[in-house]
């Protein structure tokens, strides 16, 4: 018993040890003008605002807000977690009865003048039966 006692208490200094990484990864913080296609919805323009949260971000892995404002349809905050120059986005209409939520995935790279841009699929299980659309952002 006193053994089984003495590996928990090691187990569990060591957790609270534990020394998190610098976060060494891009940082994709700022503002993107972006174009899109929905599939129900058709084209559409709308600006990104991306923060990173550095608390919770390590090693080459980021924590992100989200922030997605479309003319005409609303805001859409979330959130995302990026590994290097790919992130995973989800992000949810501020009117939860329109059930316009969804999960996308972006690649990042930087264009000739030096700005992040990203290519962003998107998927959306219940907003109208069902919905998917890509979204191109340069930053500002």
């Amino acid at each position: 018993m006193l053994k089984q006692i003495g590996f928990a208490l090691t187990f569990g200094l060591s957790i609270t040890a534990y020394a998190k990484p610098a976060f060494t990864g891009p940082d994709f913080s700022g503002q993107y003008e972006c174009t899109g296609m929905d599939d129900h919805e058709g084209k559409y323009t709308g600006k990104v605002t991306l923060q990173l949260v550095t608390s919770q971000s390590m090693g080459n892995y980021g924590a992100y807000n989200f922030k997605l404002d479309v003319p005409g349809f609303g805001s859409y905050p979330g959130h995302a977690a990026a590994n290097g120059t790919q992130m995973a986005i989800h992000f949810a209409l501020t009117d939860p009865s329109t059930k316009d939520y969804g999960t996308g995935i972006a690649n990042f790279s930087k264009n000739k003048d030096g700005k992040w841009v990203f290519h962003k699929y998107y998927y959306e299980p219940e907003f109208k039966s069902g919905n998917f659309g890509e979204e191109d952002c340069v930053q500002r």
